[in-house]
């Protein structure tokens, strides 16, 4: 069921210090800022030749990643996302093996377009997992 790694996302307190440091120290490719206003994000995504990472900033006061900075003021990896064939199918087989979806259950579109879910950290050893249909 599970596929690749799709990327490691990191809250970050200030999101073009982040971005330059990504461009400038590490001559990584860089991405534009994009508003996700159904996630409460600004997110820029580096590329990597095997996978990305997801800098995320929050976006609006009721932001899940503001409470995330709140008590991690330096950032800190927030969550990993892995890639799925069919969202549904994994949905329904992580339910039936007692895994927690959180929201309502119902996918929503990501940051690429494509629908996500995420899973509650407390079944998968403390790490907030994202699935991506690809």
């Amino acid at each position: 069921m599970i596929g690749r790694l799709n990327h490691v996302a990191i809250a970050v307190p200030d999101l073009e210090a982040a971005a330059a440091q990504y461009a400038g120290a590490l001559g990584a490719r860089v991405g534009a800022p994009q508003d996700e206003p159904d996630h409460g994000v600004t997110v820029i995504f580096i590329e990597l030749p095997n996978a990305k990472i997801e800098l995320l900033y929050p976006l609006g006061e009721n932001s899940p990643i503001q409470g995330f900075l709140d008590k991690n003021p330096s950032g800190g990896i927030h969550h990993v996302c892995y890639e799925v064939e069919d969202i549904i199918a994994a949905r329904d087989h992580l339910k039936a093996t007692g895994a927690r979806v959180l929201g309502d259950g119902e996918p929503k579109i990501g940051a690429h377009g494509k629908p996500v879910l995420f899973l509650h950290p407390k079944d998968f050893q403390g790490t907030l997992v994202e699935l991506e249909q690809v």
